[in-house]
């Protein structure tokens, strides 16, 4: 079917997205960073300030971390099924299957977010003993409960901001995000330490500053309706082959979150065999350095979506892969200046997170894991660019056979067999880490080229 635009929409995000690949990653990927460094201050925010509350707090946290990133995991997964399906559909100039594959969106995250809490909060003390969180699992539920409960704000603030990106309209994406992360900045001592609420003053803050973002963003596209993309009662029409579209990227991209979760889940019991829950309160600080280092590739990465979907579905595989190529040099050359400055600016950085006399003790442990993990940035943006690639082209269990052979596979047995095995301790297990990301990225980067020039045979032949 041909695309209608409405006559009150401009058409500039849309043909940024079908036009030169290289400028659209570039203008999509800034403004995307922009809003992944807002989500990672927002979410480091509660660890700045619960670190002053001391290392049980910090390490309880880090506990509950990967549990939360599995759930926020469901509203990005979501939101990356949709964003393929709506960038094809807009390459093949088809508004209507775009608005519809985005009123599925909605209500599949609206349902989901309501049956997660029903089934983990009742379970989540025993989860959190069965990680090892031992003593510290009451700051765990403290915190747990609260953001669990709250759910359907994260997940559907994830999927609003993955519909607005996936018509090109990233500022706005980041303009909410921007409330967001700066209302929880502000609201984070206040509740920890003004009100005396501890660490569940940190959950409520977090939940209040996310359900702002959420309003923000309805309003844009409910309220104010001048989004390109339409959501409403009559675009929505129910159909298997739509919410199977976005499962196939959807499931597997949520899934990816729960490997990598696992995989933490792992690494935190590993580093409690050998530094004790002292090195997983060092480790969770130094994992949201390395995530906040990282978010300039995953921003490359989500724009890198957005125009291989458009590309595949204008079925211009010379575009797609140059798209491809791009992304990878764009990711390497940021990758390397975060790198440089990560292992010489360590020290100084561990500071952020050893402010007070409770929590000092932790600045050469995070330091130590700074200076090692930092070679992981320089290991993964091929790998990266490359399982978005198959992500935006609507190959979703592909990225996902790929990570779990990284995360699962490779990275936990190669962490175990240095820390443990070899008797390397704490360094072993982050070695084998780096390790492991560039076995995934050869692996990666080697399918995907096959991929591509297969597409173009197929095609030219």
């Amino acid at each position: 079917m041909s695309e209608v635009v409405p006559k009150n929409k401009s058409q500039k995000n849309i043909d940024l997205i079908r036009g030169d690949p290289k400028v659209a990653i570039r203008k999509l990927s800034v403004p995307t960073m922009m809003s992944m460094i807002l989500i990672m201050l927002y979410n480091l925010a509660d660890s700045l300030w619960v670190a002053g509350l001391g290392a049980d707090s910090l390490a309880a946290l880090g506990f509950i971390t990967p549990l939360f990133m599995i759930l926020i995991g469901v509203g990005n997964g979501i939101g990356a099924g949709a964003t393929s399906l709506i960038a094809r559909a807009i390459g093949a100039k088809n508004k209507k299957l775009a608005d519809n594959a985005a009123a599925h969106s909605v209500v599949f995250a609206v349902i989901i977010s309501l049956i997660i809490p029903i089934i983990l909060i009742p379970f989540l003390k025993d989860i959190l003993l069965t990680m090892g969180a031992g003593n510290t699992y009451q700051y765990g539920l403290a915190y747990g409960n609260i953001v669990f409960l709250a759910m359907i704000v994260f997940i559907l603030s994830g999927v609003l901001s993955a519909l607005l990106r996936a018509e090109g309209d990233v500022n706005r994406s980041m303009y909410a995000i921007a409330i967001t992360a700066i209302l929880n900045i502000v609201i984070d001592p206040l509740f920890i330490y003004t009100l005396g609420w501890g660490i569940a003053g940190a959950a409520l803050a977090t939940v209040l500053s996310s359900l702002i973002s959420v309003i923000v963003m309805a309003y844009w596209i409910w309220g104010k309706n001048d989004t390109y993309l339409k959501i409403t009662k009559s675009n929505f029409e129910y159909k298997n082959s739509i919410l199977k579209d976005i499962s196939l990227v959807a499931i597997p991209n949520m899934t990816e979150t729960v490997v990598f979760s696992i995989m933490i889940m792992c690494i935190n019991a590993m580093l409690t065999m050998v530094g004790g829950t002292t090195e997983v309160a060092a480790f969770s600080a130094a994992s949201r350095i390395n995530q906040f280092a990282m978010i300039p590739l995953i921003g490359i990465g989500t724009a890198m979506l957005t125009v291989a979907g458009a590309a595949f579905g204008s079925k211009d595989y010379d575009k797609l892969s140059e798209a491809h190529s791009y992304s990878i040099v764009f990711s390497y050359i940021i990758s390397i200046i975060l790198c440089i400055i990560m292992f010489f600016g360590s020290d100084y950085i561990s500071m952020i997170f050893t402010y007070t006399d409770q929590s000092a003790a932790l600045s050469p442990l995070i330091s130590n894991i700074l200076r090692i993990l930092c070679f992981f940035l320089l290991a993964i943006p091929a790998g990266m660019m490359s399982a978005m690639t198959f992500q935006g082209v609507g190959k979703g269990m592909t990225s996902l056979a790929i990570t779990i052979f990284r995360a699962l596979l490779i990275e936990i047995a190669l962490a175990y067999i240095l820390g443990i095995v070899l008797g390397l301790g704490v360094n072993g297990i982050y070695s084998g880490m780096v390790l492991a990301a560039v076995v995934g990225t050869i692996v990666s980067y080697g399918w995907c080229k096959l991929y591509l020039n297969r597409l173009k045979r197929n095609y030219y032949s």
